[in-house]
């Protein structure tokens, strides 16, 4: 099966299945265990929060981030 193939395939997966996909394409290309990349996200997901809960930051909503992502691909 070519790229092309697998791609196509692929995009058309449920959101919460291509997530799942993504996660072991990306894990697969890193030297950490999947408990380091587990805690690593579990900090950057604390230090985010703060950053929110502080006014540091304005939260996007998953539609935007969705359109603005779609837009790069273009």
């Amino acid at each position: 099966m070519d790229l092309k193939t697998v791609e196509h395939e692929a995009l058309r997966l449920s959101p919460e299945d291509r997530a799942k996909l993504a996660q072991k394409l990306l894990l697969s290309l890193d030297t950490l265990s999947e408990e380091e990349v587990e805690q690593a996200w579990l900090i950057e997901a604390d230090r985010r929060a703060r950053e929110l809960d502080r006014g540091e930051v304005q939260p996007i909503s998953a539609d935007e981030v969705r359109r603005k992502a779609r837009g790069l691909l273009r």
